[in-house]
């Protein structure tokens, strides 16, 4: 047997120092036994707490209806003194009808009204002689029930013929049934309008709603009677409602539409039509299970936890809920008291994965 030269045996030397220094290295330190490390352990024990859930979606203030106003008769349009945008108050002016046909109908309507008062007048003059010839006997009672019927039925027709010439005057002039803006115009200056001809579009003031949709399994907590909180997406405070009113079925989109209210008064400056914002509705608290987020893997479009338990962990499909900070409640899969993994949950659930999907040679 031949001996080492003595470079050989310098490098054997080096290899073997540098084997004890990479066994010093690799050797793990000990770790004491109250030290954090030695005490975290890789699973967590799932346990219930009360979970209020949250029905978040993005809605719009709209007009609950838009009111159109019509032409009490048929005239032309004369003036109009309103354009698209304009914000009206309750009473005022918007339009004026006249024509031929206003006039002839005004003319028609005042000489009816002045024959009605000589006729009270005149019916009046006959009582008052009549109750003075009974009071000398030269009337009798039959005449003066008579004269009394008479003075009545005059007296009716003089105010039947007032209330309709002052009807006539009322909707000669068209007002704002209420407070709001002009949304668009029906009619223009000079038109010939028909009885009953819509002139224009208004959006009362005091006549606002939410509009919002919600969608799976969100719609089945909402019911009237839902309070909520509703934040303007340009920023604000937020604004307490309820929900008012649910449709019956579903939108062509596959949302359930509802609309709410303002909760209390005032309402805020940021209160007007068009306005978008979040909608968050608060549905009753109940108990579940809470685990911590980092539990949660997702597999081919499920979401599953691992179980830990003495004889090995096993998979278990979950259906997640709410988040609360760094925990997720699950709906369904688990019961309080079952141990999860955390600890690299997602490495230890796909361990193997390379075997698998590991072509034979």
């Amino acid at each position: 047997m031949r001996r080492p030269t003595a470079w050989r045996r310098g490098l054997l030397g080096v290899g073997l120092a540098a084997c004890m220094l990479g066994a010093a290295q690799a050797a793990p330190s000990p770790v004491p036994a109250g030290s954090a490390a030695a005490a975290a352990p890789g699973w967590v024990t799932v346990t219930e707490r009360r979970v209020v859930r949250e029905l978040q979606a993005y809605g719009q203030i709209e007009p609950i209806a838009v009111v159109r106003v019509r032409a009490g008769l048929a005239g032309t349009l004369s003036r109009l003194d309103v354009v698209p945008g304009s914000v009206v108050k309750a009473g005022e002016v918007l339009a004026r009808i006249g024509g031929p046909r206003m006039r002839a109908l005004a003319v028609a309507r005042e000489q009816a009204l002045r024959a009605a008062s000589a006729r009270e007048a005149a019916a009046a003059r006959t009582l008052g002689i009549v109750r003075r010839q009974f009071q000398a006997r030269l009337a009798t009672a039959q005449q003066v029930s008579a004269a009394q019927a008479e003075s009545a039925a005059a007296g009716a027709a003089a105010r039947t013929a007032l209330a309709r010439w002052k009807e006539l005057q009322a909707l000669r002039i068209v007002r704002a049934p209420a407070a709001g803006t002009v949304l668009a115009l029906r009619a223009a200056a000079g038109e010939q309008l028909g009885a009953g001809q819509a002139l224009l579009s208004l959006q009362p003031a005091a006549g606002l709603w939410i509009r919002a949709s919600y969608y799976g399994a969100d719609t089945a907590p909402l019911h009237v009677g839902m309070r909520g909180d509703f934040r303007p997406a340009g920023g604000g405070e937020s604004l307490p409602v309820r929900v008012a009113a649910i449709s019956p079925a579903l939108a062509a989109d596959g949302g359930l539409r509802i609309g709410l209210l303002p909760v209390g008064a005032p309402v805020p400056p940021w209160w007007r039509a068009g306005q978008w914002g979040r909608l968050s509705l608060p549905e009753p608290g109940r108990q579940m299970v809470m685990v911590p987020t980092q539990a949660l893997i997702l597999d081919r479009g499920r979401w599953w936890v691992l179980l830990h338990a003495p004889g090995g962990d096993t998979r278990r499909a979950v259906v997640p809920g709410p988040t609360q900070g760094w925990r997720t409640a699950i709906v369904s899969g688990l019961k309080a008291g079952q141990q999860v993994v955390v600890t690299d949950a997602f490495l230890e659930y796909h361990r193997g994965i390379a075997r698998d999907y590991t072509p034979p040679d």
